[in-house]
């Protein structure tokens, strides 16, 4: 079982945005940039890391995909910035598989 986080009060602010802890960032990994899953479990809110590129590169691919979808726009290519977003997750991990 992982260790509790206790003693960490944040706020949420206007946006609905809240900064998680540097000890708790630190010890999940959580480095800017980072993929992040957010979902309800049992009434609380779980923030986990993505540590798999390929399912973060899934996942924007399936948003975009969707998104394109719902304007009746033509799914042919990436765009250029999701592109680029998903070329630095795979070197940002092909980078950390030759750092191990």
């Amino acid at each position: 079982m992982s260790p509790t986080i206790s003693g960490n009060m944040v706020t949420v602010d206007s946006k609905g945005r809240i900064v998680l802890p540097q000890e708790v960032r630190e010890r999940l990994g959580i480095e800017p940039g980072t993929e992040v899953d957010i979902r309800e479990e049992g009434g609380k809110a779980v923030v986990e890391p993505e540590d798999d590129p390929e399912k973060v590169i899934e996942r924007m691919e399936r948003l975009i995909s969707e998104a394109a979808t719902d304007r009746d726009a033509p799914n042919e290519e990436m765009h250029p910035i999701a592109a680029d977003h998903a070329e630095t997750i795979r070197r940002q991990a092909t980078s950390d598989d030759a750092d191990e």
